[in-house]
Order: structure tokens, then C-alpha cells, then sequence
């Protein structure tokens, strides 16, 4: 029991760390999330936790709009990504 949890938080910090590293390859790469995750920090904690959810309602319209841009930009690199990591899945899986 104790691996299968063990294994379980494996996981959970492996999707975490993709999760994070998606984030920080949009904001190297978009303009527009980096001044918006940037205007994020600089505003003063009061103001910070009473906008919070406009914030990161914001935050997340922007990211989604870049996603979006960059993947209509590059959608045969898209695609070849796609299938590799679904190869690569099926490859591990069995």
C-alpha cells in the first residue's frame, strides 16, 4: 500500500511539474502572459487578495489565448508532438 501511494504522489507531482513547466514555456514565449503574470506580482498585497479571482481569471484567459495562438502558429510541430506522446504512452503501457 505504501508504494501504490507513494507511486500515486509520483504522479500527482509529475503532472504538478508539467503543469508548471507549460506555464513558464508560455510566459518565456508570449509577451502578453508575461506582462500579465508580471503585473501579478507587482500589485500590493491587499489589493492582490481582494482581485485575486479577477486576477486569475485574467491570468487564465490570457494564457488560454496564447495556447490557442501559438498552437493555430505551429500546428504541424502540434500534431507531431501529439502523436509522439501518445506513442510513447502506448509504448510504456504495455
Amino acid at each position: 500500500m505504501a508504494a501504490h501511494a507513494r507511486r500515486t504522489f509520483g504522479d500527482a507531482l509529475m503532472s504538478t511539474g508539467a503543469v508548471v513547466l507549460l506555464l513558464l514555456m508560455l510566459v518565456a514565449i508570449d509577451d502578453r502572459v508575461r506582462e500579465q503574470v508580471s503585473a501579478s506580482f507587482r500589485t500590493a498585497p491587499s489589493t492582490d487578495l481582494v482581485s485575486a479571482g479577477t486576477i486569475l481569471q485574467n491570468i487564465a484567459t490570457i494564457v488560454f489565448s496564447a495556447a490557442r495562438h501559438q498552437t493555430i502558429q505551429h500546428a504541424p510541430l502540434v500534431i507531431f508532438v501529439v502523436a509522439a506522446s501518445l506513442l510513447t504512452l502506448f509504448m510504456i503501457r504495455t
